[in-house]
């Protein structure tokens, strides 16, 4: 795999909030580039604004998908999608 597409797919899974050891695990990236993503180190403006947009696609789905019930379970479940994306991006 290409070192740019490692860098997507960190961002991706990075972005539905799962551990590093668990993405290096599952795609066998070496550790040490998804630390070095995380902490800033390599690619720090792309890297970003690759998991800006991952957030903010998964936060679109959990709409689409809270459209699909109805009354208080959907609003709930756009409640917390909302919650959440506030508490990742510091909004």
């Amino acid at each position: 795999m290409s070192e740019r597409r490692q860098i997507e797919l960190v961002a991706e899974f990075h972005a539905y909030r799962i551990r590093p050891t668990r993405i290096a695990y599952r795609l066998g990236i070496d550790i040490a580039l998804i630390d070095a993503l995380l902490a800033g180190e390599r690619e720090a403006k792309r890297f970003e604004a690759l998991v800006a947009h991952f957030r903010k696609r998964r936060f679109n789905q959990r709409l689409r998908d809270s459209e699909k019930t109805k009354g208080q379970a959907a609003y709930e479940q756009r409640e917390r999608a909302l919650q959440d994306l506030q508490t990742q991006t510091g909004v």
